[in-house]
């Protein structure tokens, strides 16, 4: 029998109503080093992890997203998968999101995205009743359910980082956003920073409709001498006082980098930070963008 090479290595297991949002638990678990596939065939889960724990470089931590675009007969098999998960030594756990229906079908509204069961006409409240019923056993095993009901995706991501993420990985967690100023500034940061005297790409008409997530504006950025000694005098700040409050038993601390529009300085600034503190490999990043998600 394969047996990881940590026992304390967690294997979660994402599920949920389409449109609670399990992508984005998804995208921050990735964000905090876990090796994650979505929408694994339930009955498929035994074979996957043995195959990952038989592999010569095991990942630390696993996430797996499971929901109603399995087979009906995968997901009642699903306690069966797990036990079998078990009896090879990985500790699991199943995270359940759960949301009202009227903000289910309003965020189906407002993002114009197809339910999985709508299929044939089938009305929206119809699928999501339908779905409720296909993920029963789940629900019924889950070892935490979230309400994601009154959630956005900040929100989300932040208790990802502290209720999810680190109980299963010690230390240090950064939250890192962008933010437009005319919008306001967030106000549960711990430090901001004003990116509003560095170049602006917004007024080149090639790059104003992309964001600094984007490879042409990042390449614009690396070619600024301001940009480049803000955010160097930025890091080395935080590179001397973020230890202090990992000594002072905080679990995460939250960034945001602000601009006039929230799409191409602060994002960039943002995601060059996070990928900074990412390949010195002592902090996890997870970054948000508030004005482009």
């Amino acid at each position: 029998m394969n047996t990881p090479p940590d026992s304390a290595q967690p294997l979660l297991i994402v599920s949920g109503l389409s449109g609670s949002g399990k992508s984005v638990v998804l995208r921050t678990l990735e964000d905090l080093d876990y090796y994650c596939v979505d929408n694994l065939p339930a009955e498929l889960l035994p074979a996957f992890v043995a195959n990952i724990t038989a592999s010569a470089e095991t990942p630390p931590r696993l996430a797996v997203g499971i929901d109603v675009r399995n087979r009906p007969e995968g997901l009642i098999q699903l306690p069966h998968s797990l036990a079998q998960v078990g009896g090879m030594g990985w500790q699991h756990r199943l995270i359940f999101l759960d949301t009202e229906d009227e903000v289910l079908i309003r965020r189906y509204s407002e993002t114009r995205r197809r339910h999985p069961l709508s299929l044939d006409g089938l009305p929206l409240a119809d699928a999501i009743a339908q779905e409720r019923q296909r993920l029963k056993p789940l629900i019924a095993i889950a070892d935490r359910v979230l309400d994601s009901s009154q959630m956005n995706v900040h929100q989300l991501r932040r208790w990802v980082v502290t209720e999810l993420a680190s109980n299963t990985r010690p230390g240090l967690s950064l939250l890192v956003q962008s933010f437009a100023y005319r919008h306001g500034v967030p106000g549960d940061a711990d430090f901001v920073f004003d990116v509003r005297c560095l170049p602006n790409p917004h007024w080149d008409p090639r790059l104003r409709p992309l964001s600094g997530r984007d490879a042409p504006v990042r390449e614009f950025f690396e070619q600024q001498e301001p940009v480049n000694d803000y955010l160097g005098h930025v890091a080395a700040f935080l590179d001397h006082w973020l230890p202090r409050f990992e000594s002072d038993t905080r679990s995460y601390v939250t960034l945001a980098f602000g601009c006039t529009g929230g799409r191409h300085r602060s994002v960039y600034c943002a995601e060059w930070l996070a990928a900074h503190w990412r390949d010195q490999g002592r902090t996890r990043a997870v970054t948000f963008h508030r004005e482009l998600e």
